[in-house]
């Protein structure tokens, strides 16, 4: 448990930011009245998202292998996060869908239906 307790902090902290970054996309209209732009918009999460990896690499290395970590290290350090993270996808994509913006699919619906790029059946 001890040699996975830096991953498990780094997928809490990136299931964090998701959830941030979903509410405010939804204070920022991008889910409602600015959703022709959420397309474009949503693409940077990557950012962070890269930038969290980085940090949770770099802390694997410095506080657990002292300095120095091998590129199969890191790619098991980095494999580990992304399963934790996805065990956590359910949970968060149930918050996303229910709490902090219930009504994005429907809001999806009528902007595709709206641009003709489809039809209501």
């Amino acid at each position: 448990m001890k040699s996975v307790k830096i991953e498990i902090k780094w997928a809490l902290i990136f299931v964090a930011m998701m959830l941030l970054w979903m509410l405010i996309e939804k204070l920022s209209g991008l889910h409602d009245a600015h959703i022709d732009k959420h397309a474009i918009f949503t693409n940077f999460i990557a950012i962070p998202a890269i930038v969290i990896f980085v940090f949770a690499l770099l802390d694997k290395r410095k506080n657990f292998y002292g300095g120095v970590m091998t590129y199969k290290q890191g790619f098991i350090s980095g494999l580990i996060i992304t399963v934790i993270v996805a065990l956590f996808s359910p949970l968060v994509q149930y918050i996303i869908s229910a709490i902090i913006s219930p009504n994005y699919f429907m809001n999806v619906i009528h902007y595709t239906v709206a641009q003709g790029h489809l039809t209501p059946t």
